[in-house]
């Protein structure tokens, strides 16, 4: 009876270790899928991201002190993006967010 007892432990000992290491593979798959969606996101679209965000800040943060500046550095933005220059741009519109007292969102968070 002894014997079948501690069999029967490392039988349930190997189930739980298999069990373990199937679910560490699944969270790699998952975490190489969410940084596969992070790499999908484009520079263009980045840029859009970021200039809407400013346009949704300006809304709330209209009495910042310095808007016009931060007004300035979006066009500037913009213009960057538009004229295939996007690491700038990106730049651009990050500083004009934390003029107004924003925190540029991630893409993914």
């Amino acid at each position: 009876m002894q014997r079948f007892s501690i069999s029967l432990m490392g039988v349930l000992l190997g189930m739980s270790l298999i069990t373990a290491a199937v679910e560490q593979s699944y969270a790699k798959v998952a975490d190489a899928k969410v940084a596969d969606t992070k790499a999908a996101i484009t520079r263009s679209e980045r840029c859009s991201d970021l200039s809407r965000q400013f346009d949704e800040a300006l809304e709330t943060h209209a009495a910042a002190t310095q808007v016009t500046a931060a007004k300035a550095l979006q066009r500037k933005g913009n213009r960057f993006c538009a004229n295939k220059k996007q690491a700038q741009g990106i730049r651009m519109l990050a500083n004009a967010l934390k003029l107004l007292g924003v925190t540029p969102i991630d893409p993914v968070q």
